[in-house]
């Protein structure tokens, strides 16, 4: 038997809901009346995973900060929703995730996993939002598909996504995130669309037909749209990750404009939503976490705009944890005096389905058993989960065929197109008819791989030997402490004397070319007056950047958003409004051709 037919291996259908021809509505009912408590109660928590080498199961819990492996939640608590963490080969999560199922398989029920992973198909390399895309076709961050702009090809980039997370056994994407990038200091902002939200609407609603389809079926990967209703405006654009960052303002009275693309999103038929750990400051709404407010969850999402879908907390809500040697207390901003169990509470009676990030469904069955919390209210929330899995095909079909992976996930035609869309994003801020370079041009590179720049121009070991210099740099910020924190790259946009010199000294020696690299918008007016030109990326290799530089393809990209001409511009700034800069370097949608 093949691991794609290998649902038998270990049951056989005598229940109506393990019945693939009858409806779905009627598989779930029989399903739910089988269900106890406790196992209702593990269907609504999903927790960070890690694989094995070269997939296998872990017995030991690692660095984690939780208690228990895969093995005992799946077989001890009933959970059966797993976030990946970290990179690994394709072949070896395809592995992984069969072993999963098997043990899932092997519980009362047979209730199979739905493994989900923070996006894989970049280059941030974050624990905490993204994994670098090993093995997996590779594009810029989101930030360059907006800055080309183009539906047709995010739709195309989603499609190949969920197509490479289908031959590894991911079903759900926690992504795509649409926040709106109106703070400039924020550290999520390379995660998203730019700050503006008639762009970022077009392209969520062509990402999530690209990775569900028109409906969400069998061959979809559902998509867990975040951050709901838009975690851009933090004050003084710190991370609520992070308790100095729990705030979100709003100066310019502009809460609405954050929802559109989320209404957006909506229209496309996401399957999941994720609100954020910040808490609205002086707005309508209840000062406390996204994910304990039931005006925002319940009033806001589910009645006024009509969401019926899943809605998952971020992840850490619940639980103080250690996380690579950082303490980090709960994420329960606005109602840190409550106690776990009432802390559950709160997020269930918010109208959230599902807890990110915590293992405790006995949490959940203690507060059933005392009479607080009604099981027809746990049932309302197992009901919406069930139906996704069915819906995807699990029931049916867990596995993936792990020796057909290899051919499925980073193919030739997937890597060309994640190439291609990384030179295109190339943003050309300033050209003083420097570029496109000749082919054969003699220069002196910093940052840049001189094997692969040698298969362009004649590499030399001097400024003063080049005709022009190519300089790879990245957008500042303020290291941070903390194992965890580091990760996050916030604070000042602006490079300070120590990094700006050397920059301003090349250029005085040799015309030079500088590549910026933009995970938030950099404040660049030295740089941009000095340089015979200036490009930006928004996650890009040295090829597909040279491929810019000498011609061979053109550049498409337009700013996602406004470069800042100082800090103090950036200060003035309200956090909750799109292009507000009184006198930006270059402005928003600004972009050079050839």
């Amino acid at each position: 038997m093949t691991e794609t037919t290998a649902r038998t291996r270990f049951r056989t259908a005598t229940c109506p809901y393990e019945d693939a021809s009858l409806p779905i509505e009627e598989r779930v009912e029989d399903l739910l009346g089988r269900m106890t408590v406790e196992e209702k109660a593990g269907l609504m928590f999903q927790t960070i995973a890690v694989m094995g080498p070269e997939g296998a199961l872990l017995d030991d819990k690692g660095f984690l900060p939780f208690d228990f492996t895969v093995r005992q939640m799946i077989s001890d608590k009933g959970m059966n929703h797993f976030n990946l963490l970290g990179g690994g080969k394709p072949e070896h999560i395809a592995q992984w995730h069969n072993r999963i199922q098997e043990l899932a398989l092997e519980t009362r029920l047979g209730i199979p996993v739905t493994l989900s992973t923070d996006p894989r198909h970049h280059f941030t390399d974050n624990p905490g939002t993204a994994a670098y895309a090993e093995g997996f076709s590779q594009y810029p961050e989101t930030l360059g598909l907006a800055a080309i702009g183009d539906e047709e090809l995010v739709r195309e980039f989603a499609d190949v996504m969920r197509r490479e997370y289908l031959a590894v056994g991911i079903r759900l994407a926690l992504h795509p995130q649409i926040d709106l990038a109106t703070e400039p200091r924020w550290s999520r902002i390379n995660g998203t669309f730019g700050e503006d939200a008639e762009l970022t609407g077009k392209m969520v609603a062509a990402y999530i037909r690209g990775a569900q389809g028109e409906t969400l079926n069998t061959e979809s990967v559902a998509c867990m749209t975040k951050h709901f209703p838009g975690g851009g405006p933090q004050l003084d654009g710190e991370d609520p990750h992070f308790p100095y960052g729990r705030e979100q303002v709003y100066p310019g009275d502009n809460f609405d404009y954050h929802l559109e693309p989320f209404k957006k999103a909506l229209a496309a038929g996401t399957s999941q939503m994720m609100p954020y750990y910040g808490m609205p400051i002086e707005t309508e709404h209840e000062a406390v976490a996204f994910g304990f407010n039931k005006g925002i969850i319940t009033g806001l999402l589910r009645e006024q705009l009509g969401f019926d879908g899943i809605v998952c907390t971020d992840w850490g809500l619940i639980s103080d944890a250690n996380i690579m040697g950082q303490t980090m207390p709960a994420r329960a901003w606005g109602v840190e005096e409550l106690s776990i169990p009432d802390r559950v509470l709160r997020v269930i009676e918010a109208g959230c389905d599902q807890f990110g990030g915590e293992d405790i469904p006995e949490e959940v069955v203690a507060l059933v058993r005392a009479g607080r919390l009604a099981e027809d209210r746990l049932n309302l929330s197992v009901r919406r989960l069930l139906r996704e899995k069915f819906v995807l095909g699990l029931f049916d079909n867990p596995f993936v065929d792990t020796t057909a992976t290899a051919a499925l996930v980073g193919t030739d035609a997937g890597i060309a197109a994640g190439r291609l869309a990384q030179s295109k994003s190339i943003t050309l801020l300033k050209n003083e008819s420097v570029l496109p370079l000749a082919e054969g041009t003699r220069v002196y590179v910093q940052g840049v791989d001189a094997g692969v720049a040698a298969a362009y121009g004649t590499v030399v070991a001097t400024p003063e030997e080049a005709d022009v210099a190519i300089l790879r740099i990245k957008t500042p910020f303020e290291p941070r402490e903390g194992g965890f924190e580091q990760f996050f790259h916030a604070g000042s946009l602006e490079f300070d004397e120590a990094e700006l010199t050397p920059i301003l000294d090349l250029c005085a020696t040799v015309p030079t070319v500088v590549d910026i690299y933009l995970e938030r918008p950099a404040v660049v007016p030295a740089i941009a007056e000095r340089s015979a030109a200036l490009v930006a990326n928004y996650g890009c290799a040295d090829g597909p950047l040279l491929d810019v530089l000498f011609g061979r393809v053109q550049p498409e990209g337009k700013l996602p958003f406004q470069l800042p001409r100082s800090m103090d511009d950036v200060r003035a700034q309200r956090s909750d409004v799109a292009q507000d800069g009184t006198d930006p370097v270059f402005g928003f949608g600004h972009g050079l051709k050839y």
